[in-house]
């Protein structure tokens, strides 16, 4: 069907250990575990729009309902044979699926929580932030290049122009902020990092270099201007800047796929400087699309859940932070 699923594979009903996935030689056991954690790693972005203020019982209905109503869909729409693969839209290791999803939806859930009491909080440890987004970066290769599900040239080439979007990514972000603000920043440079990777994920198995090279250079100066303009034009509290980084470098990155796809890179697409506009016109849509739809749906269903139990913590609470609150430990 076009736009959901079925209960084919319930359960793992009808899977063996000899069962590969078609027309590859992974174990279909071993790609449900991977497709598990791209899941998983769709709605922890979300959770990172809505840190400081969001009750730890609401959130563990909103996981499943996400899941279910938001991601699943999605996927099926890209890598399942859905309408957008019908299409002919693209998205080779998650853009559309995981960043344009998470993106949108932790903006929806940014507006309807509200802001935190104190936006104006600091990082608390750089050094750290900047040993997570190291192990971001090296663990993006597998999420990319491991998406060709073969070790191949189109595997390295995916390893290759995702690392390249990473550098130029971070040095367009630091220029840009030192533009902006007048100093270049570690947590810029990491952003800027982060969502170099994020833009060149939809890409990543399509694109040559100098794709990826603009790709970056792009997923460094439009967060950027997502963040500092219009973040504080609308008045959204992310507290993470989900929706910055991950989300609006991915939305580009989808279109931009369409326009710098090379067949000598992968012969199963090619783009609009190679002669074909119709990949370009299905990631257009495709981008705006899962944008819609991934916002209305999560905004809906965070409204749905604050009415039956209440999603935002009191004041007092918030004050005194959740970690004592929720779960009585302090992790400094």
């Amino acid at each position: 069907h076009g736009i959901i699923g079925n209960l084919q594979y319930l359960f793992m009903n009808g899977v063996t250990s000899n069962t590969l996935h078609p027309s590859t030689t992974v174990p279909e056991f071993i790609y449900a575990g991977f497709q598990l954690a791209f899941a998983a790693i769709a709605v922890a972005l979300v959770s990172g729009s809505l840190i400081e203020r969001l009750k730890f019982s609401a959130w563990l209905v909103i996981v499943p309902l996400w899941i279910s109503f938001v991601y699943v869909p999605v996927a099926h729409w890209v890598w399942g044979g859905g309408w957008l693969a019908k299409l002919g839209a693209v998205d080779f290791a998650g853009g559309i699926v995981i960043h344009i999803t998470a993106g949108f939806g932790g903006l929806a859930g940014a507006l309807v929580l509200g802001k935190r009491k104190n936006t104006q909080l600091v990082p608390n440890n750089v050094a750290y932030t900047v040993l997570g987004a190291g192990l971001l970066w090296f663990g993006w290769f597998g999420f990319n290049a491991g998406s060709e599900l073969a070790a191949d040239g189109i595997a390295s080439s995916a390893w290759l122009v995702t690392n390249t979007a990473g550098a130029i990514a971070a040095i367009s972000w630091m220029i840009t902020e030192w533009k902006i603000h007048g100093k270049p920043t570690t947590l810029g440079i990491a952003s800027g990092a982060i969502a170099g990777l994020a833009g060149i994920t939809p890409a990543s198995g399509y694109v040559n270099i100098m794709g990826a090279m603009v790709i970056g250079i792009l997923a460094g100066v439009l967060p950027v201007l997502a963040v500092s303009w219009l973040k504080p034009k609308l008045g959204y509290d992310d507290a993470l800047d989900v929706f910055g980084v991950h989300g609006v470098a991915s939305f580009f990155g989808v279109i931009l796929t369409g326009v710098f796809a090379d067949p000598s890179i992968n012969p199963s697409e090619k783009g609009i400087l190679y002669g074909n506009s119709h990949l370009l016109i299905a990631q257009i849509i495709a981008s705006i699309s899962t944008m819609i739809y991934a916002f209305v749906v999560s905004f809906i269903i965070f409204k749905i859940v604050d009415v039956m139990m209440g999603i935002r913590i009191r004041k007092e609470e918030e004050i005194e932070g959740l970690d004592s609150v929720a779960h009585g430990e302090a992790v400094y």
